[in-house]
Formats: structure tokens, sequence, C-alpha cells
């Protein structure tokens, strides 16, 4: 699949957009993925609500290192609408060694128009020194299934489409433009008021090849400790069919921390 100068042109302007996020963030965030639904808050109120959290974590990917992770969530809740805004900031100590960054900002917009589904649109940004990402941009839409009814357990099914620019560090690897499909299967449970549990798988091939997929998984523990304050536990594991040359095909991440939230 070919893309245009038009396309070429129109994605120039959603990098310099997301770029332009990125500064006024700071130098953002965290691994190559992003669990969209750990973004949503559980709520029953209009309004903006969100959390900042600060954790440490045990990962491999070239090296072992230890890193240092912040993030920041606001989300806006009015009748159908839902709009979602996260940016991770993360440090790596690299085998004791020096400090690298990564940065992840991640924009999505969700209408329900039904009681069970919903139509998003993202839009997100990255990039990772360790995994010779220098740029990486998504822009996606499609819908989104609530399988069932239940408040104690959640699953949801959510299947887009996206187009995607990569510019990786490795001076080999082109820069990418392509069509991927992602399709992502989610569950939240909720076995006690104090206890919550989130895990999302997401598979992510490109639609000229299929053979060029990412498959990850995230799940996160979260234990609330006292009023708006909760301690977090996330694993997530990532597989990448073609990644930067020098970087292995998976990765992982373990990581703890607290999370203060807000209404």
């Amino acid at each position: 699949m070919q893309i245009g100068a038009n396309s070429k042109f129109s994605f120039k302007m959603i990098k310099y957009i997301a770029l332009f996020i990125l500064c006024v963030a700071s130098f953002t965030s965290q691994s190559q993925i992003l669990n969209a639904e750990s973004l949503r808050k559980v709520t029953d109120t209009s309004g903006f609500s969100g959390s900042v959290s600060l954790g440490f974590s045990l990962k491999r990917d070239v090296n072992d290192y230890f890193a240092f992770s912040s993030s920041t969530h606001l989300q806006y809740k009015m009748n159908k609408n839902l709009v979602l805004l996260k940016n991770d900031i993360e440090l790596k100590n690299i085998e004791g060694n020096k400090f690298e960054n990564a940065g992840i900002t991640h924009l999505r917009y969700n209408y329900r128009f039904h009681p069970r589904i919903a139509w998003e649109i993202f839009a997100q940004a990255q990039y990772n020194k360790v995994s010779k990402i220098n740029f990486r941009g998504l822009l996606g839409t499609g819908p989104r299934f609530k399988l069932t009814t239940s408040e104690r357990y959640k699953f949801y099914f959510g299947t887009h489409i996206m187009y995607e620019q990569e510019e990786l560090s490795d001076g080999i690897t082109p820069i990418q433009r392509d069509f991927r499909s992602t399709s992502y299967l989610s569950f939240s449970l909720y076995p006690t008021k104090t206890v919550s549990f989130v895990s999302t798988t997401y598979y992510q091939p490109k639609i000229k090849e299929f053979g060029d997929y990412r498959v990850s998984n995230q799940s996160s523990l979260l234990i609330d400790l006292f009023k708006n304050f909760a301690f977090s536990t996330s694993y997530t594991f990532i597989y990448d069919e073609t990644p930067a040359v020098g970087i292995p095909n998976s990765q992982y991440n373990l990581e703890s921390g607290f999370v203060y939230s807000f209404d």
C-alpha cells in the first residue's frame, strides 16, 4: 500500500502537533505500549477527574536496568462523551551507568451511542531511546463493545484501524508509514471495594503484511490504602515481530508505585 504525497503531508502535520504536545508536557513517558483501559477512571459523576502516580520498575530489553516513572491522567466526562489524556515520564538507569528517558502522550475521545457500544478516536506520540524509537505517531478510530453488564467484572472488546509513522535510530530501517489493525480484549475485576485488577491484550498487525505484528499485554493490580491513595503493581509484556535492529523481539516491565486520584 503506497501512501501519497497528500497523506505524507497530513501526517507530517499530525507529527508536528504530537511533538508539540510532547514538548509542552516536558519529556514524557514510559514503555512502548499504553494500556488505554488504565486511563478510564470509574466514576458516575460528570466533569473532570484524574490521577497522579509515581513508580519504580525493574526492566529488561537490551540491558537490565532500574526505571523511575511518573504518570498524569486527566479525564472529562459529560453525558455520552468521554475525553482521556495521559502523559507519562520515565527515566532509566541502565546497568548503573547513565539515565535515559522515554515518553508517551495519549489522547482519546469516546462517544457512547449505545449502552454497550461506543466509538473511539485516538492519537498518540512517543519515543524511547533504549528501544531506538525516535518517534512513533498513531492516529486511529473504531468501535468498542461492552461484553458484560455486571459491575463486579467487566469485559470489553475493541477493533480499530490506525495510521502509524515510525522513525527508528538504528541507522538501517527507513521511515515506516503504514496502516495497522489494532484489536484489544480487556477485563476489569473488582473483587472487593478496595481491590481492582485490569488486564488488556492488544494485537496489532500491518494491514498489508499480517506477518509484521505486535502483541502486548498489560495487567495491573490496584489496592486502596486510604482515601484517594492506592498502591499499584503492573506487569507489561511486549512482542514485536520487527523491532529496530539490535532490539530483542520480546520485552517486559514490572512496575510498582503509588497513585493519588482526584475528582
